[in-house]
């Protein structure tokens, strides 16, 4: 029986009915080693149980069927069966027919390959059937916590600054194998774990193109026996030097797929890998409230000179809001910037300069991840987008700043509000002219007033050092030929700069 019918529950190693003192079982011939499993426990007299097992099982018998003056020949048709429907293994009970495990029978186990067990009298086989059943039931509870603890692990790490090599790190520790993620070029993004050797290697990368979607630019390999138009299946599995190889498509045709290299095959590994899996596909995936043509529709209309607000429609949402980010960690890369923009609910990323800058649509309240400072902008019209970017950018570096997770540009009316537009600009590049000419000076003195002329807060939020502060200060006092601790001045000054 090349292909058992086994049930939903982890086999028991026979090492582990072996190890049972209440059983007494004893190994007479046939193979040993952790890899002989049983999946259940049967009985039967038959002289020919083959019609009666399904594979897998631990046949009892106590050798009724047996007739008198036996010889070998007997004996290596009945094992021979045995083997051929699937038997794992077989228990000879001592009693009440035979007082000793016939020789014939333990040479034809020999022979076949078939480790034979005796059963002393004192054990039913009712009693080694319930053993079994209770082996089962301890490693399913065995497996299912293991389920459990990895797939806690795994949405753990997808909540982390960096996900995607945060998830497949546990993959690969939970499987004790290697976990690598494919782009859709077919390129290795990101990988974790024991390297299984270059042919496994470029064996699961053959893998992964069998699960790729052909709208990629990149057609799936063709399976055995796949037509021209069948589509891409969704996993595959394949064994190389005694490494199990599987892959999985993520997504809905983006081309991001996992490969998954172990060593061995546990029963709870396709559901460990099947979660990390998801978990990979959202971080990959497009999470935006348009579909991806209508985001490249918008783009070509921008690059063709189309208007903020013309385009916005496209996209999902008539307001917005610009979200500034940085990790506290590491500067981000495009797969932790992707899982950032999966988190605020927005495809609309780019990462640059170790800022992640989002376009969220309005309705979204954003909210900063664990591992990450967010500086948001107020809502506002497409045709607003670069004032709000500027916010952004003030909301993050205060933010960072004052150590908060999460700083949300005020919406309030300010004072400008009460001077004309053309007025209030006039009067701020006059006021500013003298270090306008020296960007780095405005942007300390924005960030220094913003902070209430707080030195540290102000060196933090421009990652220089406090005494560098100090003399840009200075200098802008002395090029402004002012007292910058007069509050009139700061407020003056504070206007001015929100014009430019």
């Amino acid at each position: 029986m090349s292909d058992p019918v086994v049930p939903p529950t982890p086999p028991v190693p026979l090492d582990a009915l072996l190890a049972r003192e209440d059983l007494g079982l004893r190994r007479v011939a046939g193979p040993s080693g952790p890899g002989i499993v049983v999946h259940w426990a049967h009985t039967s007299e038959m002289a020919d149980p083959y019609p009666y097992l399904l594979g897998g099982e631990l046949l009892l018998s106590a050798g009724m069927h047996i007739p008198d003056g036996a010889g070998p020949g007997y004996f290596d048709a009945y094992v021979s069966r045995i083997v051929a429907a699937g038997g794992m293994a077989l228990g000879f009970g001592l009693a009440p027919v035979h007082d000793t495990v016939p020789e014939a029978l333990a040479a034809a186990c020999e022979l076949h390959g078939l480790p034979l067990l005796e059963v002393p009298p004192r054990t039913t086989f009712s009693g080694v059937a319930r053993a079994v059943w209770q082996l089962m039931a301890q490693a399913r509870l065995a497996e299912l916590r293991r389920v459990t603890e990895a797939h806690q692990s795994l949405a753990s790490a997808a909540a982390r600054p960096n996900p995607v090599p945060a998830v497949l790190h546990q993959l690969s520790r939970r499987l004790g194998g290697r976990a690598v993620l494919f782009g859709p070029e077919g390129t290795e993004l990101a990988t974790a774990g024991r390297d299984q050797g270059a042919e496994s290697g470029a064996a699961l990368a053959r893998l992964a193109r069998v699960v790729r979607p052909a709208d990629t630019g990149h057609p799936p390999a063709p399976a055995p026996g796949d037509g021209p138009g069948r589509p891409a299946p969704t996993s595959a599995t394949d064994t190389l030097a005694g490494v199990r190889l599987t892959a999985y498509a993520l997504g809905a045709g983006h081309g991001f797929v996992l490969g998954v290299a172990v060593p061995r095959s546990d029963s709870g590994d396709h559901a460990i890998a099947s979660v990390a899996a998801v978990l990979l596909a959202l971080l990959t995936g497009e999470q935006q409230s348009g579909t991806g043509a209508a985001r490249s529709a918008a783009l070509v209309r921008l690059l063709l000179g189309g208007e903020p607000q013309d385009v916005a429609p496209l996209l999902g949402g008539e307001r917005w809001r610009v979200v500034h980010a940085r990790p506290d960690a590491q500067a981000p890369d495009a797969l932790a910037a992707s899982a950032l923009g999966a988190a605020l609910g927005s495809a609309l990323v780019d990462p640059a300069g170790g800022v992640v800058r989002v376009l969220v649509p309005a309705g979204r309240e954003p909210q900063a991840p664990p591992g990450w400072t967010l500086g948001v902008s107020a809502a506002v019209a497409p045709q607003d987008w670069p004032a709000a970017d500027t916010q952004a950018a003030r909301a993050l570096a205060r933010a960072r700043a004052t150590r908060a997770p999460l700083v949300v540009h005020g919406t309030r009316p300010a004072l400008d509000d009460l001077v004309a537009p053309a007025d209030a600009d006039a009067h701020a590049r006059l006021l500013l002219a003298p270090v306008e000419g020296t960007p780095a000076l405005v942007d300390t003195l924005r960030t220094w007033l913003s902070l209430h002329g707080s030195w540290d807060r102000t060196a933090v939020a421009l990652a220089v050092h406090r005494n560098t502060v100090r003399q840009r200060i200075a200098r802008c006092a002395a090029l402004l030929e002012t007292d910058l601790d007069d509050p009139d001045v700061r407020m003056e000054l504070w206007f001015a700069l929100r014009r430019t």
